[in-house]
């Protein structure tokens, strides 16, 4: 069907392309009058750019012309001319979408070109990539390209002061990590004076592997955390007991879902070994909670392969990329059950101070484009989520790369001693062979195959990350053998040694399908570069995980009813198609639940977005005078709808609590008496409540002096970060248990919009009665501080499932006094 349309309307992706070749000869036909500047002339176009934007022209008007001068100057100062393709790739991104370009398409040299565009605005670019290497390696080659056309380059990384931070930013050209940028961002809207900000407006991002970054990394939030006080000896304890209970008689495991859930045995276990009635009482919420993430650390999470030990620490592999996630913690106290399991010092949990995910981060720039190897299969939630289009892009030359058809085996070790068979057949004739493997422990096991039988190789995995580049770069020398965890080096291209293409190119040799096309795909496209020769093949297993999962015990009744041996193996493209078809329904569940995870944050973003813009407007405004008057003002309409409301007749009315709760909130003297408010309307109260309490700021606008405006900064900052980082918690808390809903016939994500919002307007109240009281009665230091809510060192750390645990809020609720009035207000009307 899909065929007939295309027959009839033609490929939406290839018109598109062809409309840009359109364009592309309007921009080779400037390149005799371009090429004919001098140097300083053609420098001068930038400034004559900037000026015709200035005046009203649009970057698209200019577009022709000024690619025709990025081309011209990468010639003469990097040696190298952008093909036609690649011009189309500049267009792509100048129209805030997303250039499919197949590997070795020279990805970075296509980025100058949007970059240099939007860069001429003057407002910032920001070249995003997925490690600090490929930023510094592009903002020093790419520099000199800019610099030469009189564009100022910055470099965005880890360890910057603020003073260098805002440098970078403030050049027309940044280059950096997407959790870099995420974290600025986070930290802009914690700081306590706006000259300690860096960020300018998120105004254009070209994102360098656009799938990595806006899929890959998008359920993990970018999250800044304090430490927590927490006892550790219950980790230790329970980690210990766990490794008695035992899988299908005390506990289950869905593989499928990564969940483990206790047994009725094990249940009874737990209950007869802690001596306690029942594991479920409120009162032992705690030991169930660390029970189960023992559990879950012992039962599903593997050293070698979902983490490493390294200097008595436990640090997280990325199961995408296989390097190391140096810096982040798995969550809801997990990485605190992984350390008890290995005999490590347990670190404290932590307690967030801001959080985002990359989703909505990137949401907010202005303009979004990116590049990258593989994103067609990944089209429909780039355009839902993000609302980017993908259009992909034709190769400079035919791809020359054999594909061959999947080889399965039935057994793990079956198949190991085929790969290495395959690789030492392929090394003897000096084939290069790039390994690629889903684990650290199974390039570890293929590596100690191959020292076996006498073949050298290099072993990259996330244990010679500073190596990485170097050795995949010279993956493609005579005879080379590289083994790799999935992608690791992405975006360092291969070139072929002397005498390789005569022997086949390099060849890419999968040792396990990826739950994700993509991957696959990204390391399949390492072969075959720029029309070079190349070919591919994937050995699988019966055994293999994606195999497990979904429909392995069909080949293998079939393999058992013919009688096959172990190492003979099946090799067909049907099998392809299978795996295939497994690893769509994989990549739709995947993208339902990152999904699912941004319908939930969308939430939490759109209540960030108004706690961060008001935060910003404090920091901006020198006179806060209006914002606290109608902050006393809001709290004391609260406390009378509270104890006069309209339902009643006044003579019910509690005016004795009402006059407390006023005396509590905001009043600092006892000028109005129980007989001033007796025989009055509501209104008539809260104009005298109003009146009477205007009185008294002016009164201390006169005791305090110049010092009043800096007084309410630190007063309402204070306020507002403590309140909100409180409401983060129990946003979080919320969002644990509210799946239980749909048990009573609930949308549980329209429970948590409804009950989120409730939330956010409760906080906003107790950040108002926070700020009353404390401007009309707290006494003022002759050195007025503002201070960060939590004290001593911040850490950035990535939290990967799920929220930390957290300690009680430091203010409950009831320490509120408008708060406590209120509720006595409602118990008794109730």
């Amino acid at each position: 069907m899909l065929g007939l349309v295309k027959k009839i309307f033609g490929d939406s992706n290839e018109r598109e392309v062809k409309k840009m070749f359109k364009r592309v000869e309007k921009i080779n036909a400037l390149e005799p009058q371009i090429s004919a500047l001098t140097d300083e002339q053609l420098k001068e176009k930038t400034f004559e750019f900037k000026q015709r934007l200035q005046k009203g022209e649009t970057l698209d008007r200019i577009l022709n012309e000024a690619f025709a001068v990025c081309r011209e100057a990468s010639k003469r100062v990097l040696g190298m001319r952008h093909f036609d393709v690649q011009l189309i790739g500049g267009m792509v991104l100048q129209e805030g979408r997303i250039a499919e370009m197949k590997t070795g398409e020279g990805k970075t040299l296509v980025a100058t070109l949007g970059t240099y565009l939007n860069a001429l605005e003057g407002k910032g670019v920001h070249v995003v990539t997925v490690n600090e290497y490929l930023a510094e390696r592009d903002s020093g080659i790419m520099g000199e390209l800019y610099n030469f056309l009189g564009l100022t380059v910055g470099i965005n990384v880890s360890g910057m002061n603020a003073e260098q931070k805002r440098e970078a930013y403030y050049c027309d050209i940044t280059y950096g990590t997407n959790n870099e940028f995420g974290f600025d961002y986070l930290r802009d809207n914690m700081v306590l004076y706006k000259e300690q900000m860096v960020q300018r407006p998120l105004h254009f991002a070209i994102i360098d592997e656009v799938d990595s970054i806006l899929i890959d990394e998008a359920r993990t939030p970018l999250i800044i955390s304090g430490a927590a006080n927490r006892t550790t000896e219950l980790y230790y304890i329970c980690a210990h007991f766990v490794k008695r209970l035992e899988r299908d008689t005390d506990f289950t495991i869905d593989e499928k879902l990564k969940i483990v859930t206790l047994t009725d045995d094990g249940i009874g276990k737990i209950e007869k070994a802690f001596n306690i009635n029942n594991l479920y009482d409120v009162e032992h919420m705690a030991l169930n909670h660390h029970i189960t993430s023992a559990l879950k650390a012992e039962a599903l999470f593997k050293r070698d392969v979902d983490y490493v030990v390294q200097e008595g620490e436990v640090v997280i592999v990325d199961e995408f990329t296989g390097r190391l996630m140096v810096g982040r913690r798995y969550g809801d106290g997990l990485h605190q059950a992984i350390e008890a399991k290995e005999g490590l010092k347990v670190q404290s949990e932590s307690m967030t101070l801001a959080t985002i995910t990359l989703q909505n981060y990137f949401r907010m720039y202005k303009k979004l484009s990116g590049m990258t190897g593989t994103a067609k299969t990944e089209e429909e939630e780039f355009k839902k989520i993000y609302g980017l289009d993908v259009v992909a892009i034709p190769t400079n030359r035919p791809i020359a790369r054999i594909d061959l058809p999947d080889v399965i085996y039935k057994t793990e070790a079956a198949k190991y001693r085929a790969v290495v068979n395959e690789i030492v057949d392929r090394h003897k004739k000096g084939q290069p062979v790039l390994v690629g493997t889903i684990s650290i422990e199974n390039s570890e096991r293929l590596s100690h195959l191959l020292r076996q039988k006498g073949v050298p190789h290099n072993v990259l995995n996330a244990k010679q990350h500073a190596r990485e580049a170097d050795i995949v770069a010279r993956a493609g020398q005579y005879g080379a053998v590289t083994i790799a965890t999935n992608m690791a080096g992405r975006g360092t291209d291969i070139k072929l040694g002397s005498g390789v293409p005569e022997v086949g190119g390099l060849h890419i040799l999968g040792t396990e399908r990826h739950e994700s096309r993509r991957i696959d795909n990204q390391l399949r496209g390492r072969a075959g570069r720029q029309g070079d020769p190349g070919s591919s093949s994937f050995f699988l297993s019966l055994e293999d995980e994606l195999m497990r999962r979904f429909g392995a015990e069909n080949i293998m009744a079939m393999m058992d009813r013919l009688g096959m041996e172990e190492d003979v193996p099946i090799e067909s493209r049907l099998v392809s198609k299978a795996v295939e078809s497994a690893q769509k329904r994989v990549e739709g569940s995947n993208f339902d639940a990152r999904k699912g995870v941004l319908q939930y944050d969308d939430v939490m973003n759109q209540q960030r977005e108004v706690i961060y813009k008001q935060r910003r407007d404090i920091l901006e405004k020198e006179d806060l005078r209006d914002i606290v008057v109608k902050m006393i003002k809001s709290v004391i309409e609260r406390l009378v709808t509270a104890y006069c409301p309209r339902e009643e007749v006044p003579e019910e009315w509690d005016i004795k609590s009402l006059l407390e709760s006023a005396n509590n909130a905001f009043l600092r003297d006892e000028r109005i008496t129980l007989k001033d408010l007796k025989g009055k309307e509501a209104e008539e109260i809260l104009e005298l409540f109003e009146t009477e309490a205007m009185r008294q700021y002016e009164q201390r606008e006169k005791e305090i002096g110049h010092n009043m405006r800096e007084f309410e900064k630190v007063i309402v900052l204070r306020a507002v970060d403590s309140k909100w980082m409180d409401h983060i918690d129990s946003m979080e808390q919320l969002r644990q248990g509210i799946h239980l809903r749909a048990y009573a016939q609930n949308d549980p994500l329209r429970e948590y919009q409804f009950e989120g919002y409730e939330m956010f307007q409760s906080m906003i109240a107790n950040i108002e009665e926070e700020v009353a009281m404390y401007v009309m009665k707290s006494e003022v230091s002759q050195n007025l501080e503002r201070q960060d809510v939590i004290r001593g060192t911040v850490g950035d750390n990535l939290v990967t499932t799920g929220p930390s645990d957290r300690p009680d809020p430091e203010t409950s609720g009831d320490a509120d006094p408008g708060n406590r009035a209120q509720r006595r207000a409602k118990k008794k009307n109730k």
